[in-house]
């Protein structure tokens, strides 16, 4: 076994993407709770929770699944009458859910309290329902749309390598070191047709971004690195095995890299 009491890689943790459901919340307040004490005082952060419905690519509109994630659920009883003596005998099913309850996805928002509590600017870290369907990308752009529309300032974090390419920034117009393996990308209310980008890797430390607030106010810095490393520590990920392959897989590359890095520690 190969174990690790705090955060091993100096960047982003390609094993924590096997754990997003927990990490996802974990990131979103601790970035709430980060830039509540820094903002001005007539700003404040909160979470907003959102419902996120995702169908399959081949489903219809009438059969919908309501999660990023597949769960088969064992179900027995009080259900099939024993049969009688001498009937046929039939197998018993397993009964599994066929619609999922909404799954629910936060999200920091920044409000303005003296201004009818007009939201400033939203942070967004992507989650499977975010990428992985039509209708959770359809979903999801739309939330954009609107978000951009209404002139809030949009920061996306993107730390899972598998999807579709969802956030602002155009794929083709970003630079190859901010498409992968993670993506980050801020647009400013104020000129929206510029997207700001940060490299993102696990190689070398996640960087401080800027969170835009409004146009009198200075940003504030989101430290990532800090906020992954207290979330590894704080949600007890010591016991995650590094011997074993990461979800989803590295590419050969990466876990050559990955490999001999963390053998080296």
């Amino acid at each position: 076994m190969l174990r690790f009491q705090t955060n091993p890689f100096p960047g982003m943790n390609p094993w924590l993407e096997g754990y997003w459901g927990d990490l996802h919340t974990t990131l979103t307040t601790y970035t709430r709770d980060f830039l509540q004490k820094r903002l001005p005082q007539d700003l404040k952060a909160r979470v907003e929770t959102y419902l996120a419905v995702e169908l399959p690519d081949d489903t219809p509109n009438d059969h919908r699944r309501m999660s990023p994630d597949v769960h088969v659920v064992e179900e027995h009883g009080p259900g099939f009458p024993k049969p009688d003596a001498g009937a046929i005998v039939m197998a018993e099913p397993v009964r599994i859910r066929r619609v999922l309850p909404p799954r629910k996805l936060r999200y920091v928002k920044i409000v303005d309290v003296k201004d009818d509590r007009r939201v400033v600017t939203a942070i967004e870290f992507l989650s499977p329902a975010n990428k992985t369907s039509k209708s959770g990308r359809d979903q999801y752009e739309q939330k954009q749309r609107e978000l951009l529309d209404a002139e809030v300032n949009l920061v996306e974090i993107d730390f899972l390598r598998s999807g579709s390419w969802v956030i602002a920034a155009p794929e083709n117009n970003a630079p190859a070191n901010c498409r992968e393996p993670y993506r980050i990308s801020a647009v400013r209310a104020n000129d929206s047709q510029i997207c700001e980008m940060y490299p993102a890797t696990f190689s070398s430390p996640l960087p401080t971004i800027r969170i835009p607030l409004r146009d009198t106010d200075d940003d504030v810095g989101l430290p990532l690195q800090q906020l992954v490393d207290q979330a590894y520590e704080n949600g007890g990920y010591d016991d995650i095995d590094y011997s074993k392959p990461a979800t989803p897989p590295l590419t050969e590359a990466a876990q050559e890299w990955a490999m001999k890095y963390l053998k080296s520690l």
